[in-house]
């Protein structure tokens, strides 16, 4: 059974890429970790990884769906007790086709996870943290460079990061009087499943097909585990984690 000491945290799309890295440091650190995401057998493997795997409960989950959010959340508080971080990392994207192109599914595919999935996971968490004791815990939205500066043909994907830090400023100032801290990490060229493109060449705003530099997965891992080992009195509101030499300044 995992310590009645430790910290707790509900990680999204914790099967693959930067949610399994940032799952797996939390686990290293000795966090508790509920890790959440469509795909059993990949949150499954996310466990396997663990070498403390008694503190990892995988979770099937589709973010997008209230009764789905719920269970989750419910499954934390009964497994561990309460929450002291959610990391809002679930996300997709739409197919790289002009914006006149894009249908009205594929842009509700990407609002319904990565905005409405993350906002009812914000929800569940506030409800927990707010009547817990210890009140209070610190959630921590994955906001992306995106938010800051599209790329092209990105429309469906820019247009939720950019309401991510709406949903970061606005959770931030509800949660203010539980003692809910609310924070987002902007993540440029993280090396997963999702960049391998970027090696290859990817569009960029002249209409160029260019490769970008790519960093370590761990990089963002490591900046996760800092914001969340803040104590709660102190947040990193906004941070940035790139690729040093990724176009973005001066792409904006």
């Amino acid at each position: 059974m995992p310590s009645a000491t430790a910290k707790v945290a509900i990680v999204t799309g914790a099967g693959s890429g930067i949610g399994r890295a940032v799952s797996l440091a939390l686990l290293n650190a000795g966090w508790s970790v509920v890790l959440a995401g469509r795909r059993s057998d990949f949150l499954q493997e996310t466990a396997s990884l663990a070498a403390a795997a008694d503190r990892a409960l995988p979770h099937a989950t589709d973010v997008a769906d209230e009764a789905s959010v719920a269970a989750l959340f419910e499954a934390a508080r009964a497994r561990f007790g309460r929450l002291d971080l959610l990391f809002n990392n679930a996300g997709t994207g739409a197919p790289p086709v002009p914006l006149e192109d894009l249908t009205v599914r594929q842009w509700k595919r990407v609002v319904d996870i990565n905005l409405t999935g993350a906002f009812l996971c914000t929800q569940a968490a506030l409800r927990l943290m707010k009547d817990q004791d210890p009140r209070g815990g610190r959630i921590v939205n994955n906001g992306s460079i995106s938010a800051h500066a599209p790329r092209p043909r990105s429309v469906a994907y820019t247009a939720t990061k950019h309401a991510i830090t709406g949903l970061t400023r606005s959770a931030s100032l509800d949660g203010r009087a539980y003692g809910i801290a609310v924070g987002q990490i902007d993540i440029g060229n993280a090396a997963t499943e999702m960049t391998q493109r970027m090696s290859s060449g990817v569009m960029q705003a002249n209409g160029a097909i260019a490769a970008e530099p790519t960093m370590d997965v761990s990089a963002v891992a490591d900046a996760v585990l800092y914001m969340a080992s803040l104590p709660l009195e102190a947040n990193v509101q906004f941070m940035t984690v790139m690729a040093t030499n990724m176009p973005f300044i001066g792409r904006g």
